[in-house]
Protein backbone atom coordinates (compact mmCIF):
# COMPACT_ATOMS: atom_id res chain seq x y z
CA UNK A 1 0.00 0.00 0.00
CA UNK A 2 1.30 3.31 -0.84
CA UNK A 3 -0.02 6.73 1.20
CA UNK A 4 -1.76 9.74 -0.80
CA UNK A 5 -3.77 12.32 -0.20
CA UNK A 6 -7.47 12.44 1.03
CA UNK A 7 -9.95 10.00 -1.17
CA UNK A 8 -7.77 8.78 -4.17
CA UNK A 9 -9.80 8.15 -6.82
CA UNK A 10 -8.37 7.60 -10.09
CA UNK A 11 -4.81 6.37 -11.17
CA UNK A 12 -2.69 6.52 -14.76
CA UNK A 13 0.37 5.57 -15.39
CA UNK A 14 3.68 7.17 -17.22
CA UNK A 15 4.21 5.79 -20.63
CA UNK A 16 7.41 4.11 -19.22
CA UNK A 17 5.76 2.17 -16.56
CA UNK A 18 7.94 4.16 -14.00
CA UNK A 19 5.36 6.53 -12.20
CA UNK A 20 1.74 6.75 -11.34
CA UNK A 21 -0.25 9.73 -10.94
CA UNK A 22 -3.47 9.42 -8.31
CA UNK A 23 -5.86 11.85 -8.49
CA UNK A 24 -7.37 12.51 -4.26
CA UNK A 25 -10.96 13.57 -5.26
CA UNK A 26 -11.44 13.93 -1.27
CA UNK A 27 -14.77 12.63 0.26
CA UNK A 28 -18.94 14.63 0.51
CA UNK A 29 -18.17 17.34 2.89
CA UNK A 30 -14.05 16.89 2.27
CA UNK A 31 -13.05 17.88 -1.35
CA UNK A 32 -9.42 16.72 -2.61
CA UNK A 33 -7.06 19.43 -3.80
CA UNK A 34 -3.84 17.46 -4.63
CA UNK A 35 -2.09 15.01 -6.61
CA UNK A 36 0.14 11.59 -6.00
CA UNK A 37 3.15 11.53 -7.89
CA UNK A 38 3.65 7.25 -7.14
CA UNK A 39 7.28 5.73 -7.83
CA UNK A 40 6.47 2.33 -9.25
CA UNK A 41 9.74 0.54 -8.11
CA UNK A 42 9.93 2.07 -3.99
CA UNK A 43 6.34 1.91 -4.17
CA UNK A 44 6.67 5.24 -2.28
CA UNK A 45 4.76 8.96 -2.61
CA UNK A 46 6.96 10.92 -4.29
CA UNK A 47 5.60 14.09 -3.81
CA UNK A 48 2.01 15.45 -3.29
CA UNK A 49 1.01 18.43 -5.73
CA UNK A 50 -1.17 20.53 -3.99
CA UNK A 51 -3.20 22.16 -7.04
CA UNK A 52 -5.16 24.40 -5.04
CA UNK A 53 -7.55 26.35 -5.04
CA UNK A 54 -8.50 23.58 -7.94
CA UNK A 55 -10.79 20.87 -6.17
CA UNK A 56 -11.85 17.71 -6.86
CA UNK A 57 -9.20 16.82 -9.18
CA UNK A 58 -10.73 13.54 -11.48
CA UNK A 59 -10.85 12.05 -15.14
CA UNK A 60 -6.82 11.65 -15.58
CA UNK A 61 -5.51 11.27 -18.87
CA UNK A 62 -2.09 11.00 -20.10
CA UNK A 63 -0.61 12.52 -23.31
CA UNK A 64 2.79 13.50 -24.57
CA UNK A 65 4.19 13.51 -20.68
CA UNK A 66 0.81 15.90 -19.43
CA UNK A 67 -1.32 14.86 -17.24
CA UNK A 68 -4.53 16.56 -18.36
CA UNK A 69 -7.43 16.54 -15.20
CA UNK A 70 -10.67 17.70 -14.30
CA UNK A 71 -11.44 20.05 -11.49
CA UNK A 72 -14.84 18.98 -11.03
CA UNK A 73 -15.74 21.77 -7.92
CA UNK A 74 -14.27 24.54 -10.33
CA UNK A 75 -15.95 23.69 -13.43
CA UNK A 76 -12.79 23.33 -15.43
CA UNK A 77 -10.56 21.01 -17.14
CA UNK A 78 -6.85 21.73 -16.12
CA UNK A 79 -3.15 20.27 -17.01
CA UNK A 80 -0.13 19.03 -14.69
CA UNK A 81 3.16 19.40 -15.86
CA UNK A 82 5.37 16.51 -14.13
CA UNK A 83 8.79 17.99 -15.67
CA UNK A 84 7.95 21.79 -14.83
CA UNK A 85 6.19 20.49 -11.71
CA UNK A 86 3.14 23.13 -12.36
CA UNK A 87 -0.27 23.37 -13.15
CA UNK A 88 0.31 24.57 -16.81
CA UNK A 89 -3.01 25.41 -18.10
CA UNK A 90 -6.19 25.59 -16.85
CA UNK A 91 -9.85 26.05 -18.93
CA UNK A 92 -13.29 26.27 -17.59
CA UNK A 93 -16.39 24.51 -18.72
CA UNK A 94 -19.04 26.88 -17.07
CA UNK A 95 -20.99 23.29 -16.87
CA UNK A 96 -22.17 21.62 -13.81
CA UNK A 97 -20.02 18.34 -12.66
CA UNK A 98 -17.41 18.08 -15.13
CA UNK A 99 -16.28 14.50 -14.16
CA UNK A 100 -13.90 12.68 -16.71
CA UNK A 101 -12.02 13.96 -19.36
CA UNK A 102 -10.40 12.32 -22.64
CA UNK A 103 -7.92 13.65 -25.23
CA UNK A 104 -6.52 13.17 -28.51
CA UNK A 105 -2.89 12.06 -28.85
CA UNK A 106 -2.05 15.56 -30.56
CA UNK A 107 -2.98 17.07 -27.36
CA UNK A 108 -5.23 19.42 -29.84
CA UNK A 109 -9.16 17.91 -28.77
CA UNK A 110 -10.63 17.39 -25.23
CA UNK A 111 -13.89 15.99 -24.06
CA UNK A 112 -15.60 15.99 -20.73
CA UNK A 113 -18.97 14.69 -19.62
CA UNK A 114 -21.10 17.02 -17.42
CA UNK A 115 -23.05 15.29 -15.25
CA UNK A 116 -25.06 18.18 -14.23
CA UNK A 117 -25.64 19.95 -17.32
CA UNK A 118 -26.00 17.28 -19.27
CA UNK A 119 -23.71 18.07 -21.77
CA UNK A 120 -20.37 16.85 -23.26
CA UNK A 121 -18.13 19.88 -23.93
CA UNK A 122 -15.27 19.58 -26.50
CA UNK A 123 -12.29 21.93 -25.77
CA UNK A 124 -9.99 22.71 -28.65
CA UNK A 125 -6.16 23.87 -27.72
CA UNK A 126 -5.04 26.42 -30.20
CA UNK A 127 -3.95 27.10 -32.87
CA UNK A 128 -7.42 26.16 -34.30
CA UNK A 129 -8.37 26.10 -37.79
CA UNK A 130 -11.67 28.16 -38.87
CA UNK A 131 -14.42 27.28 -38.67
CA UNK A 132 -14.20 25.11 -35.36
CA UNK A 133 -13.93 27.02 -32.14
CA UNK A 134 -12.53 27.02 -28.36
CA UNK A 135 -15.26 25.21 -26.73
CA UNK A 136 -18.91 23.73 -27.27
CA UNK A 137 -21.34 22.22 -25.55
CA UNK A 138 -23.37 19.26 -26.89
CA UNK A 139 -26.23 18.10 -25.40
CA UNK A 140 -26.94 14.98 -24.42
CA UNK A 141 -29.18 12.63 -22.26
CA UNK A 142 -29.31 12.67 -18.83
CA UNK A 143 -26.50 12.61 -16.50
CA UNK A 144 -23.21 11.91 -18.84
CA UNK A 145 -20.63 10.71 -16.14
CA UNK A 146 -18.27 7.44 -18.78
CA UNK A 147 -16.66 9.02 -21.35
CA UNK A 148 -13.58 7.65 -23.61
CA UNK A 149 -13.06 8.83 -27.99
CA UNK A 150 -12.64 6.28 -30.22
CA UNK A 151 -8.81 5.38 -31.33
CA UNK A 152 -9.46 7.66 -34.35
CA UNK A 153 -10.79 10.73 -32.69
CA UNK A 154 -14.22 10.39 -34.80
CA UNK A 155 -16.45 9.62 -31.84
CA UNK A 156 -16.87 10.56 -28.24
CA UNK A 157 -19.11 7.62 -26.57
CA UNK A 158 -20.90 8.98 -23.22
CA UNK A 159 -22.21 6.70 -20.75
CA UNK A 160 -25.93 8.23 -19.54
CA UNK A 161 -26.63 7.52 -15.56
CA UNK A 162 -30.24 8.14 -15.63
CA UNK A 163 -31.24 7.21 -19.20
CA UNK A 164 -29.54 3.62 -19.01
CA UNK A 165 -28.02 4.62 -22.39
CA UNK A 166 -25.03 5.15 -24.62
CA UNK A 167 -24.55 8.11 -26.65
CA UNK A 168 -22.16 8.85 -29.64
CA UNK A 169 -21.38 12.34 -30.52
CA UNK A 170 -19.29 12.78 -33.84
CA UNK A 171 -16.47 14.63 -32.62
CA UNK A 172 -16.21 16.96 -36.10
CA UNK A 173 -20.32 17.63 -36.26
CA UNK A 174 -19.74 18.77 -32.72
CA UNK A 175 -23.51 17.04 -32.34
CA UNK A 176 -25.19 13.27 -31.06
CA UNK A 177 -25.83 11.06 -33.87
CA UNK A 178 -26.69 7.84 -32.05
CA UNK A 179 -27.52 6.36 -28.82
CA UNK A 180 -27.75 2.73 -27.87
CA UNK A 181 -30.47 1.61 -25.10
CA UNK A 182 -28.28 -1.24 -22.78
CA UNK A 183 -30.57 -1.07 -19.98
CA UNK A 184 -28.84 0.47 -17.22
CA UNK A 185 -26.20 2.91 -15.63
CA UNK A 186 -22.52 2.23 -17.40
CA UNK A 187 -20.44 3.12 -14.67
CA UNK A 188 -17.12 3.31 -17.02
CA UNK A 189 -17.12 3.08 -20.98
CA UNK A 190 -13.89 2.07 -22.69
CA UNK A 191 -12.89 1.57 -26.43
CA UNK A 192 -10.51 -1.36 -26.67
CA UNK A 193 -7.28 -0.62 -28.39
CA UNK A 194 -8.10 -1.59 -31.78
CA UNK A 195 -11.36 0.17 -31.34
CA UNK A 196 -13.45 -2.62 -32.40
CA UNK A 197 -15.65 -2.36 -29.26
CA UNK A 198 -16.57 -0.53 -26.33
CA UNK A 199 -17.17 -2.38 -22.80
CA UNK A 200 -19.35 -0.92 -20.39
CA UNK A 201 -18.80 -1.53 -16.64
CA UNK A 202 -22.30 -2.45 -15.47
CA UNK A 203 -22.57 -1.72 -11.55
CA UNK A 204 -26.65 -2.73 -11.19
CA UNK A 205 -26.24 -6.14 -12.72
CA UNK A 206 -22.67 -7.06 -12.05
CA UNK A 207 -21.77 -7.44 -16.33
CA UNK A 208 -19.36 -6.41 -18.75
CA UNK A 209 -21.32 -5.40 -21.80
CA UNK A 210 -19.68 -5.61 -25.14
CA UNK A 211 -20.57 -3.57 -27.53
CA UNK A 212 -19.52 -4.17 -31.49
CA UNK A 213 -18.08 -0.34 -31.91
CA UNK A 214 -19.05 -0.53 -36.04
CA UNK A 215 -22.31 -2.30 -35.40
CA UNK A 216 -23.49 0.10 -32.67
CA UNK A 217 -24.62 -3.29 -31.15
CA UNK A 218 -24.47 -5.40 -27.83
CA UNK A 219 -22.31 -7.89 -28.61
CA UNK A 220 -22.14 -9.86 -25.50
CA UNK A 221 -22.02 -9.84 -21.82
CA UNK A 222 -19.93 -11.69 -19.33
CA UNK A 223 -21.71 -12.06 -15.70
CA UNK A 224 -18.93 -11.27 -12.94
CA UNK A 225 -18.99 -12.23 -8.80
CA UNK A 226 -18.44 -8.51 -8.22
CA UNK A 227 -19.47 -5.36 -8.88
CA UNK A 228 -17.39 -4.14 -11.85
CA UNK A 229 -16.14 -0.31 -11.24
CA UNK A 230 -12.68 0.52 -13.54
CA UNK A 231 -10.78 -1.29 -16.27
CA UNK A 232 -8.53 -1.27 -18.52
CA UNK A 233 -6.69 -3.60 -21.22
CA UNK A 234 -3.94 -4.90 -23.01
CA UNK A 235 -2.49 -3.52 -25.82
CA UNK A 236 -3.93 -6.58 -27.75
CA UNK A 237 -7.33 -5.66 -26.94
CA UNK A 238 -7.76 -9.94 -25.85
CA UNK A 239 -7.86 -9.11 -22.00
CA UNK A 240 -9.58 -6.52 -19.46
CA UNK A 241 -8.47 -5.51 -16.43
CA UNK A 242 -11.48 -5.08 -13.85
CA UNK A 243 -11.20 -3.45 -9.99
CA UNK A 244 -14.51 -4.82 -8.46
CA UNK A 245 -16.39 -4.92 -5.07
CA UNK A 246 -18.10 -6.85 -3.33
CA UNK A 247 -16.43 -8.70 -2.89
CA UNK A 248 -12.93 -6.04 -3.61
CA UNK A 249 -10.93 -7.94 -5.96
CA UNK A 250 -8.87 -6.85 -9.24
CA UNK A 251 -10.22 -9.52 -12.19
CA UNK A 252 -8.88 -10.35 -15.25
CA UNK A 253 -11.06 -11.24 -18.00
CA UNK A 254 -10.61 -13.28 -21.09
CA UNK A 255 -12.83 -11.26 -23.20
CA UNK A 256 -13.44 -13.45 -26.65
CA UNK A 257 -13.96 -16.20 -23.77
CA UNK A 258 -16.33 -14.16 -21.74
CA UNK A 259 -14.37 -15.70 -18.65
CA UNK A 260 -12.43 -15.02 -15.55
CA UNK A 261 -8.90 -16.00 -15.73
CA UNK A 262 -7.80 -14.51 -12.90
CA UNK A 263 -8.17 -12.81 -9.41
CA UNK A 264 -6.39 -11.08 -6.59
CA UNK A 265 -8.01 -9.75 -3.57
CA UNK A 266 -7.80 -6.15 -3.72
CA UNK A 267 -8.44 -3.13 -0.69
CA UNK A 268 -11.95 -1.72 0.02
CA UNK A 269 -13.98 -0.77 -2.72
CA UNK A 270 -10.92 -0.48 -5.38
CA UNK A 271 -12.18 1.96 -8.31
CA UNK A 272 -9.24 3.58 -10.53
CA UNK A 273 -6.98 1.40 -12.59
CA UNK A 274 -3.83 1.02 -14.20
CA UNK A 275 -1.63 -1.82 -15.31
CA UNK A 276 2.45 -1.73 -16.37
CA UNK A 277 3.60 -4.03 -19.09
CA UNK A 278 0.79 -4.96 -21.00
Amino acid sequence: NVSTGHGPHEVVLSADGKTAYVANYGDGPSPGKSISVIDIATAKELRRVDVSPLLRPHGLHLIGGKLYFTAESNRMIARYDPAANKVDWMMGTGQNGSHMVVGTPDQKRFYTANIGSDTVSAIELPPIAAPRRPITHIPVGKQPEAIDISPDGKEVWAGLNVDGMVEIVDTFAYRSVAKIDIGGRPYRVKFTPDGKSVVCTMIATKELLIIDAAARKEAKRIALESVPLGIVFSADSKTAFVSAGDPDQILKIDLAAGKVTGRVVAGKVPDGIAIAGL
